[in-house]
C-alpha cells in the first residue's frame, strides 16, 4: 500500500468533521478514520465508546452524523467489521483494517513525528 493510499483512508473524512477543537486559530480537525482505525487496534468497542474515547483526546464529542458515517465507509472499505447485539455494534479491525493502520503509524511519524519530539 502507498502513502497516497493511506493518505485517502486516514484523510477521507476531513471535510465532514465540521465542529471539531480549533487550537490558537489552528484547525485540529480531521483524521477521524485514522483515529477511529487507532482506537480499535487498542479494543473492539461501540460507537458510544468510539465517542468517548475520541471526546478525551480532542476534548468535544464527534457527533453521530459525523462518527457513524465513517464507521459505514471504513466498514465498506472492510477495515472494520461490526457485530451486532440487540441495538449495539461492537466494531473490531479485520486483518486489512490492522495493516492499514500499521501503515499509517508509519505514515503519521513520518509526517508529523518531529513536530511531537519539538520543544
Amino acid at each position: 500500500m502507498s502513502y497516497i493510499k493511506i493518505y485517502k483512508y486516514i484523510g477521507y473524512h476531513i471535510g465532514i468533521a465540521v465542529n471539531m477543537a480549533y487550537v490558537d486559530g489552528c484547525d485540529m480537525r480531521g483524521f477521524l478514520s485514522f483515529q477511529i482505525l487507532w482506537l480499535l487496534s487498542k479494543r473492539e468497542m461501540h460507537g458510544e465508546e468510539i465517542a468517548e474515547e475520541i471526546a478525551k483526546r480532542r476534548g468535544e464529542k464527534p457527533k453521530a452524523g459525523t462518527l457513524y458515517p465513517a464507521l459505514r465507509e471504513l466498514s465498506e472499505r472492510d477495515l472494520i467489521t461490526g457485530r451486532k447485539s440487540g441495538r449495539i455494534i461492537t466494531y473490531t479491525l479485520t486483518a486489512q483494517g490492522r495493516e492499514t493502520v500499521r501503515e499509517a503509524k508509519v505514515y503519521f511519524a513520518k509526517c508529523f513525528g518531529d513536530i511531537l519530539t519539538e520543544r
